[in-house]
């Protein structure tokens, strides 16, 4: 018996994969993050099983919970927002797992980055455009690693996917042109991606402050800027794989 780390995906409930919802149907406790993980997800859970919110609680008790449900020998889950990969704070969960002897694994999700780009109807690396994805976030209670600027991977020939930091656009735009981008290179913000009130912006960057404010576009939004939201550089690029006639390959 371990202790799972589900990543939850983006919000559809649909959006969770096959052993992510097997393992929801067999937990006997389920710690959530109900601040973000969308309360439909927890329909896959049996009857009987433990449901927790953890918005309200600090690290150590929510794995003072998991410790105590483990042995007594519950299946637990903590179910975490779209990919534990990315921004889950999952690294000191386990750590005080492994401290404790209690055996762990990690199960992936749909991260909410693969959820804006299908809102869009966008792929993120386009040939010829952009073969890199940069995925960050401005500093804010979480501080950047001792020496790192934003500025310096922030890049304008690929896709640049910003975290947790709509409510920084006046920073995050000054990284932006201290990196040298262009104020009119296109920008996106995708609101709750495949929530049932996902809501999309398109813009420039110099207007995405603005656009950000008006639209009201705080918390669970994640802002993308890049040359593949222009309709017009994208038209006609075709890859290598599937070129068989002539014209240009990338």
């Amino acid at each position: 018996m371990k202790v799972y780390f589900l990543g939850a995906g983006p919000g559809d409930p649909e959006l969770i994969t096959v052993k992510g919802k097997r393992l929801l149907e067999s937990a006997d406790l389920v710690i959530y993050a109900d601040s973000l993980v969308n309360p439909d997800l927890l329909k896959w859970t049996r009857e009987g099983a433990e449901l927790v919110g953890s918005s309200e609680k600090g690290l150590e008790e929510i794995v003072s919970l998991m410790a105590e449900a483990w042995r007594a020998g519950k299946l637990v889950v903590r179910l975490v927002s779209g990919d534990p990969a990315l921004y889950s704070a999952v690294n000191e969960q386990a750590e005080m797992l492994d401290s404790l002897g209690i055996p762990w694994e990690i199960v992936p999700g749909v991260s909410s980055l693969s959820a804006a780009a299908a809102v869009l109807g966008v792929e993120l690396t386009c040939p010829g455009l952009s073969q890199a994805v940069v995925l960050a976030r401005m500093e804010g209670k979480t501080p950047l690693p001792r020496g790192f600027r934003l500025r310096d991977v922030l890049h304008p020939q690929a896709t640049n996917a910003i975290f947790l930091s709509a409510g920084l656009a006046d920073g995050l735009l000054e990284e932006f042109l201290a990196s040298g981008f262009d104020p009119a290179f296109p920008a996106a913000a995708v609101h709750r991606a495949s929530w049932r009130d996902q809501r999309t912006l398109l813009t420039r960057l110099s207007n995405l402050p603005s656009a950000l404010e008006d639209a009201g576009m705080r918390r669970q939004t994640l802002i993308l800027v890049g040359d593949i939201l222009s309709d017009e550089k994208r038209r006609h690029r075709r890859s290598v794989l599937y070129s068989q006639g002539p014209g240009p390959r990338w």
